[in-house]
Protein backbone atom coordinates (compact mmCIF):
# COMPACT_ATOMS: atom_id res chain seq x y z
CA UNK A 1 0.00 0.00 0.00
CA UNK A 2 1.22 3.17 -1.08
CA UNK A 3 2.15 5.85 1.66
CA UNK A 4 -0.08 8.96 1.72
CA UNK A 5 2.03 11.88 2.02
CA UNK A 6 0.55 14.64 4.13
CA UNK A 7 0.41 18.02 4.65
CA UNK A 8 -0.24 20.43 7.45
CA UNK A 9 -1.30 24.02 6.93
CA UNK A 10 -2.31 25.93 9.52
CA UNK A 11 -1.07 29.38 11.85
CA UNK A 12 -1.36 27.12 15.27
CA UNK A 13 1.89 25.67 16.79
CA UNK A 14 -0.16 23.41 18.89
CA UNK A 15 -2.45 21.94 15.86
CA UNK A 16 1.01 21.45 13.28
CA UNK A 17 2.33 19.75 16.55
CA UNK A 18 -0.67 17.69 17.64
CA UNK A 19 -1.67 16.85 14.08
CA UNK A 20 1.48 15.76 12.88
CA UNK A 21 2.47 13.57 15.74
CA UNK A 22 -1.60 11.79 15.20
CA UNK A 23 -0.41 11.17 11.34
CA UNK A 24 3.40 10.23 12.00
CA UNK A 25 1.81 7.43 14.11
CA UNK A 26 -0.44 6.29 11.74
CA UNK A 27 0.81 3.00 9.46
CA UNK A 28 1.04 3.82 5.92
CA UNK A 29 0.88 7.83 6.51
CA UNK A 30 3.99 10.12 6.23
CA UNK A 31 3.87 13.73 7.50
CA UNK A 32 5.25 15.76 4.72
CA UNK A 33 5.25 18.92 5.56
CA UNK A 34 3.67 21.57 8.27
CA UNK A 35 3.77 25.31 7.82
CA UNK A 36 2.06 28.45 9.41
CA UNK A 37 0.60 29.70 6.00
CA UNK A 38 -0.15 28.86 2.49
CA UNK A 39 2.47 31.25 1.04
CA UNK A 40 4.89 29.04 2.70
CA UNK A 41 3.08 25.63 1.81
CA UNK A 42 3.52 26.58 -1.95
CA UNK A 43 7.19 26.84 -1.38
CA UNK A 44 7.00 23.31 0.11
CA UNK A 45 4.86 22.02 -2.68
CA UNK A 46 7.77 22.98 -5.38
CA UNK A 47 9.92 20.30 -3.54
CA UNK A 48 7.70 17.60 -2.64
CA UNK A 49 4.12 17.24 -3.33
CA UNK A 50 1.50 15.93 -1.23
CA UNK A 51 -0.98 13.46 -1.65
CA UNK A 52 -3.74 15.17 1.18
CA UNK A 53 -3.90 18.56 2.60
CA UNK A 54 -5.21 19.57 5.92
CA UNK A 55 -5.90 23.19 5.79
CA UNK A 56 -7.28 26.11 8.22
CA UNK A 57 -9.30 28.21 6.34
CA UNK A 58 -8.38 31.60 8.64
CA UNK A 59 -4.81 32.44 8.47
CA UNK A 60 -2.29 35.44 7.72
CA UNK A 61 -0.81 36.66 4.44
CA UNK A 62 -3.24 34.48 2.71
CA UNK A 63 -6.68 32.52 3.41
CA UNK A 64 -7.29 29.17 2.79
CA UNK A 65 -9.87 29.59 0.74
CA UNK A 66 -7.78 31.37 -1.80
CA UNK A 67 -5.28 28.66 -1.21
CA UNK A 68 -7.23 25.62 -2.04
CA UNK A 69 -9.02 27.69 -4.71
CA UNK A 70 -5.39 27.99 -6.11
CA UNK A 71 -4.69 24.37 -5.76
CA UNK A 72 -7.56 22.85 -7.09
CA UNK A 73 -6.89 25.09 -10.15
CA UNK A 74 -3.55 24.11 -10.76
CA UNK A 75 -3.28 20.79 -9.59
CA UNK A 76 -6.14 19.65 -8.15
CA UNK A 77 -5.68 17.89 -4.77
CA UNK A 78 -7.34 16.22 -1.74
CA UNK A 79 -7.84 18.92 0.59
CA UNK A 80 -9.64 18.56 4.60
CA UNK A 81 -10.73 21.32 5.66
CA UNK A 82 -9.68 22.26 9.78
CA UNK A 83 -12.16 24.57 11.04
CA UNK A 84 -13.15 26.40 14.04
CA UNK A 85 -16.41 24.81 15.36
CA UNK A 86 -18.35 28.13 15.14
CA UNK A 87 -21.51 29.71 12.93
CA UNK A 88 -18.96 31.97 11.20
CA UNK A 89 -16.13 29.17 10.81
CA UNK A 90 -19.16 27.02 9.64
CA UNK A 91 -20.26 29.64 6.69
CA UNK A 92 -16.83 30.13 5.53
CA UNK A 93 -16.05 26.48 5.44
CA UNK A 94 -19.34 25.76 2.90
CA UNK A 95 -17.41 28.40 0.71
CA UNK A 96 -14.48 26.06 0.90
CA UNK A 97 -16.44 22.67 0.15
CA UNK A 98 -18.18 24.44 -2.80
CA UNK A 99 -14.13 25.41 -3.84
CA UNK A 100 -13.53 21.65 -3.88
CA UNK A 101 -12.49 20.58 -0.22
CA UNK A 102 -13.07 16.89 0.17
CA UNK A 103 -14.46 17.00 3.66
CA UNK A 104 -14.43 18.63 7.29
CA UNK A 105 -12.75 18.51 10.44
CA UNK A 106 -13.73 20.41 13.15
CA UNK A 107 -11.57 22.17 16.31
CA UNK A 108 -12.56 23.58 19.16
CA UNK A 109 -11.12 27.54 20.39
CA UNK A 110 -10.05 25.85 23.84
CA UNK A 111 -8.60 22.54 25.20
CA UNK A 112 -7.42 22.20 21.68
CA UNK A 113 -4.50 19.72 22.45
CA UNK A 114 -6.66 17.33 24.23
CA UNK A 115 -9.54 17.58 21.78
CA UNK A 116 -7.02 16.51 18.60
CA UNK A 117 -5.73 13.92 20.51
CA UNK A 118 -9.15 12.24 21.02
CA UNK A 119 -10.21 12.46 18.05
CA UNK A 120 -6.77 11.05 16.52
CA UNK A 121 -8.88 8.41 14.76
CA UNK A 122 -11.70 10.60 12.78
CA UNK A 123 -8.42 12.84 11.65
CA UNK A 124 -6.81 9.76 10.22
CA UNK A 125 -10.08 8.27 9.14
CA UNK A 126 -10.87 11.69 6.96
CA UNK A 127 -6.75 11.24 5.42
CA UNK A 128 -7.16 7.68 4.59
CA UNK A 129 -10.39 8.49 2.72
CA UNK A 130 -9.65 11.87 1.26
CA UNK A 131 -6.64 10.01 -0.41
CA UNK A 132 -9.34 8.17 -2.66
CA UNK A 133 -11.27 10.77 -3.67
CA UNK A 134 -11.28 11.40 -7.14
CA UNK A 135 -10.63 15.01 -6.71
CA UNK A 136 -10.56 16.25 -10.34
CA UNK A 137 -14.55 15.31 -10.01
CA UNK A 138 -14.69 18.02 -7.33
CA UNK A 139 -12.52 20.60 -9.10
CA UNK A 140 -14.83 20.26 -12.31
CA UNK A 141 -17.91 21.02 -9.85
CA UNK A 142 -16.36 23.58 -7.73
CA UNK A 143 -17.17 27.55 -7.61
CA UNK A 144 -8.41 0.54 6.54
CA UNK A 145 -9.77 -1.14 9.33
CA UNK A 146 -11.22 1.65 11.72
CA UNK A 147 -10.15 1.44 15.66
CA UNK A 148 -13.95 2.21 16.99
CA UNK A 149 -16.78 0.19 17.72
CA UNK A 150 -19.16 0.16 14.87
CA UNK A 151 -22.91 -0.20 15.24
CA UNK A 152 -25.42 -0.95 13.33
CA UNK A 153 -28.71 1.35 13.04
CA UNK A 154 -30.29 -1.43 15.89
CA UNK A 155 -28.43 0.81 18.03
CA UNK A 156 -31.22 3.29 17.19
CA UNK A 157 -34.62 1.37 15.58
CA UNK A 158 -35.14 -1.87 15.78
CA UNK A 159 -35.80 -3.35 12.00
CA UNK A 160 -39.21 -3.83 11.40
CA UNK A 161 -40.84 -7.62 11.00
CA UNK A 162 -40.74 -8.54 7.24
CA UNK A 163 -44.07 -9.34 7.14
CA UNK A 164 -45.21 -6.22 7.18
CA UNK A 165 -46.50 -3.93 4.22
CA UNK A 166 -47.55 -0.68 3.85
CA UNK A 167 -50.68 0.91 2.15
CA UNK A 168 -49.48 3.06 -0.58
CA UNK A 169 -50.35 6.89 -0.89
CA UNK A 170 -50.45 10.04 -2.43
CA UNK A 171 -47.29 11.25 -0.42
CA UNK A 172 -44.40 10.18 -1.71
CA UNK A 173 -40.60 10.22 -0.11
CA UNK A 174 -37.64 10.76 -1.26
CA UNK A 175 -34.63 9.41 1.18
CA UNK A 176 -30.82 10.75 0.04
CA UNK A 177 -27.75 9.42 1.49
CA UNK A 178 -23.98 10.56 1.15
CA UNK A 179 -20.95 11.45 2.85
CA UNK A 180 -17.23 12.30 0.65
CA UNK A 181 -17.98 14.18 -2.32
CA UNK A 182 -21.82 14.57 -0.94
CA UNK A 183 -21.67 18.48 -0.93
CA UNK A 184 -21.38 19.43 -4.32
CA UNK A 185 -23.46 16.26 -5.29
CA UNK A 186 -26.50 17.27 -3.23
CA UNK A 187 -26.26 20.83 -4.70
CA UNK A 188 -26.48 19.46 -8.60
CA UNK A 189 -29.07 17.54 -8.19
CA UNK A 190 -31.39 19.80 -5.67
CA UNK A 191 -30.66 22.80 -7.79
CA UNK A 192 -32.00 20.77 -11.18
CA UNK A 193 -35.29 20.19 -9.00
CA UNK A 194 -38.33 21.77 -9.25
CA UNK A 195 -41.01 22.82 -6.85
CA UNK A 196 -43.03 19.75 -7.40
CA UNK A 197 -40.69 17.27 -6.37
CA UNK A 198 -41.58 14.86 -3.77
CA UNK A 199 -40.63 15.69 -0.06
CA UNK A 200 -37.11 14.45 0.39
CA UNK A 201 -35.25 13.79 3.37
CA UNK A 202 -31.16 13.66 3.31
CA UNK A 203 -28.45 12.62 5.63
CA UNK A 204 -24.58 13.98 4.76
CA UNK A 205 -22.22 13.47 7.01
CA UNK A 206 -21.30 16.53 7.73
CA UNK A 207 -20.39 17.59 11.71
CA UNK A 208 -22.53 19.72 14.15
CA UNK A 209 -23.32 23.60 13.23
CA UNK A 210 -22.08 22.98 9.55
CA UNK A 211 -25.45 21.44 8.12
CA UNK A 212 -27.27 24.53 9.06
CA UNK A 213 -25.17 26.67 7.06
CA UNK A 214 -25.29 24.09 3.93
CA UNK A 215 -29.25 23.62 3.94
CA UNK A 216 -28.95 27.67 3.92
CA UNK A 217 -26.74 27.89 1.02
CA UNK A 218 -28.63 25.64 -0.90
CA UNK A 219 -31.98 27.06 -0.03
CA UNK A 220 -30.69 30.10 -2.26
CA UNK A 221 -29.72 27.95 -4.68
CA UNK A 222 -32.82 26.19 -4.99
CA UNK A 223 -35.97 26.18 -6.60
CA UNK A 224 -37.00 23.90 -3.66
CA UNK A 225 -37.05 24.79 -0.28
CA UNK A 226 -33.80 23.29 1.49
CA UNK A 227 -32.87 23.48 5.51
CA UNK A 228 -31.42 21.62 8.46
CA UNK A 229 -34.48 19.60 9.99
CA UNK A 230 -36.49 20.57 13.29
CA UNK A 231 -38.02 17.63 15.23
CA UNK A 232 -41.75 17.14 13.95
CA UNK A 233 -40.97 18.74 10.82
CA UNK A 234 -43.18 17.48 7.88
CA UNK A 235 -41.83 15.90 5.16
CA UNK A 236 -43.65 17.94 2.44
CA UNK A 237 -43.45 18.48 -2.14
CA UNK A 238 -40.89 21.15 -2.39
CA UNK A 239 -39.21 21.01 0.63
CA UNK A 240 -35.99 19.23 1.22
CA UNK A 241 -35.30 18.35 4.94
CA UNK A 242 -31.13 17.87 6.13
CA UNK A 243 -30.26 16.00 9.14
CA UNK A 244 -28.58 17.88 11.38
CA UNK A 245 -24.76 17.56 12.05
CA UNK A 246 -24.86 15.53 15.78
CA UNK A 247 -28.60 13.89 15.59
CA UNK A 248 -30.04 10.74 13.86
CA UNK A 249 -32.93 12.08 11.23
CA UNK A 250 -36.15 9.28 11.19
CA UNK A 251 -39.04 9.33 8.82
CA UNK A 252 -42.33 8.74 10.78
CA UNK A 253 -45.82 8.58 9.89
CA UNK A 254 -48.96 9.85 10.67
CA UNK A 255 -52.11 9.00 8.96
CA UNK A 256 -51.31 9.83 5.31
CA UNK A 257 -48.42 12.45 6.05
CA UNK A 258 -44.88 12.13 6.84
CA UNK A 259 -42.84 14.33 9.52
CA UNK A 260 -39.21 13.22 10.86
CA UNK A 261 -38.44 12.85 14.25
CA UNK A 262 -34.44 14.75 15.04
CA UNK A 263 -32.85 12.64 17.62
CA UNK A 264 -30.02 11.68 20.21
CA UNK A 265 -28.63 8.34 20.25
CA UNK A 266 -25.00 6.49 19.70
CA UNK A 267 -23.10 6.82 16.77
CA UNK A 268 -24.44 4.17 13.55
CA UNK A 269 -21.23 2.72 11.28
CA UNK A 270 -19.15 5.68 13.26
CA UNK A 271 -21.73 8.15 11.91
CA UNK A 272 -24.12 10.65 13.78
CA UNK A 273 -26.51 11.05 11.44
CA UNK A 274 -26.61 8.19 9.99
CA UNK A 275 -27.76 6.98 6.56
CA UNK A 276 -28.86 3.38 7.79
CA UNK A 277 -30.92 5.45 10.75
CA UNK A 278 -32.77 6.94 7.85
CA UNK A 279 -33.23 4.60 5.26
CA UNK A 280 -34.01 2.04 7.81
CA UNK A 281 -37.37 4.44 9.45
CA UNK A 282 -38.08 4.82 5.74
CA UNK A 283 -38.53 1.19 5.15
CA UNK A 284 -40.58 0.94 8.22
CA UNK A 285 -43.09 3.67 7.39
CA UNK A 286 -43.33 4.45 3.85
CA UNK A 287 -42.00 1.18 1.90
CA UNK A 288 -43.38 1.30 -1.62
CA UNK A 289 -43.91 5.04 -1.43
CA UNK A 290 -40.43 5.73 -1.01
CA UNK A 291 -37.32 6.12 -3.41
CA UNK A 292 -33.60 5.57 -1.78
CA UNK A 293 -30.37 7.56 -3.33
CA UNK A 294 -26.88 6.20 -2.06
CA UNK A 295 -24.07 8.71 -3.15
CA UNK A 296 -20.88 9.64 -3.29
CA UNK A 297 -18.93 8.43 0.05
CA UNK A 298 -16.22 6.60 1.66
CA UNK A 299 -17.26 3.56 3.84
CA UNK A 300 -20.47 1.31 3.94
CA UNK A 301 -23.28 3.30 5.78
CA UNK A 302 -26.35 2.86 3.77
CA UNK A 303 -26.17 -0.32 2.30
CA UNK A 304 -27.76 -2.00 4.96
CA UNK A 305 -30.73 -0.05 5.16
CA UNK A 306 -31.11 0.61 1.00
CA UNK A 307 -31.55 -3.39 0.82
CA UNK A 308 -33.90 -2.73 3.77
CA UNK A 309 -35.90 -0.35 1.92
CA UNK A 310 -35.78 -2.33 -1.64
CA UNK A 311 -37.26 -5.35 0.09
CA UNK A 312 -40.26 -3.34 1.87
CA UNK A 313 -40.91 -2.11 -2.03
CA UNK A 314 -39.26 1.18 -2.67
CA UNK A 315 -38.04 1.64 -5.75
CA UNK A 316 -33.45 2.17 -4.80
CA UNK A 317 -30.86 4.27 -6.90
CA UNK A 318 -27.65 4.04 -6.43
CA UNK A 319 -25.12 7.36 -8.40
CA UNK A 320 -22.80 5.32 -10.61
CA UNK A 321 -18.67 4.84 -10.04
CA UNK A 322 -17.72 7.26 -13.26
CA UNK A 323 -19.86 9.72 -11.56
CA UNK A 324 -18.53 9.76 -7.63
CA UNK A 325 -15.45 11.33 -5.71
CA UNK A 326 -15.26 7.91 -3.70
CA UNK A 327 -17.33 4.95 -5.00
CA UNK A 328 -17.73 3.75 -1.26
CA UNK A 329 -20.98 3.27 -0.24
CA UNK A 330 -22.60 2.64 -3.38
CA UNK A 331 -20.05 0.40 -4.21
CA UNK A 332 -21.28 -1.65 -0.94
CA UNK A 333 -25.09 -0.73 -1.33
CA UNK A 334 -24.86 -2.93 -5.21
CA UNK A 335 -22.81 -5.72 -3.76
CA UNK A 336 -25.52 -6.38 -0.97
CA UNK A 337 -27.97 -6.14 -3.44
CA UNK A 338 -29.73 -2.93 -2.23
CA UNK A 339 -29.62 -1.48 -5.48
CA UNK A 340 -31.89 -1.49 -8.42
CA UNK A 341 -30.27 0.25 -11.15
CA UNK A 342 -27.17 2.75 -10.55
CA UNK A 343 -26.74 6.08 -12.93
CA UNK A 344 -24.53 9.14 -13.15
CA UNK A 345 -25.26 12.18 -11.01
CA UNK A 346 -26.53 14.00 -13.92
CA UNK A 347 -29.23 11.54 -14.11
CA UNK A 348 -30.46 11.43 -10.26
CA UNK A 349 -33.19 14.64 -10.60
CA UNK A 350 -34.86 12.37 -13.54
CA UNK A 351 -34.82 9.33 -11.03
CA UNK A 352 -36.33 11.42 -8.55
CA UNK A 353 -39.30 12.84 -10.54
CA UNK A 354 -39.86 9.81 -12.90
CA UNK A 355 -39.79 6.62 -10.63
CA UNK A 356 -41.77 8.99 -7.92
CA UNK A 357 -44.31 9.72 -11.00
CA UNK A 358 -43.94 13.25 -11.24
CA UNK A 359 -43.27 13.74 -14.84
Amino acid sequence: MKTIDVMVVDDSAVVRKVVGAVLESAPGIRLLHAVADPLLAIERMKQAWPDVILLDVEMPRMDGITFLRKIMAERPTPVVICSTLTEKGAETTMAALAAGAVSIITKPKLGLKDFLSESADELIAAVRAASHANVRRLAARAAPAPVAAKLTADAVLAAAPETRALLRTTERVVAIGTSTGGTLALEEVLTALPRVTPGIVIVQHMPEKFTAAFADRLNGLCQIEVREARHGDRVLPGRALIAPGGKHMLLRRDGANYHVDVIDGPLVNRHRPSVDVLFRSVARHAGANALGIIMTGMGDDGAAGLLEMRKAGARTVAQDEDSCVVYGMPKEAVKRGGVEKSVPLKAIDREILQQLGVR
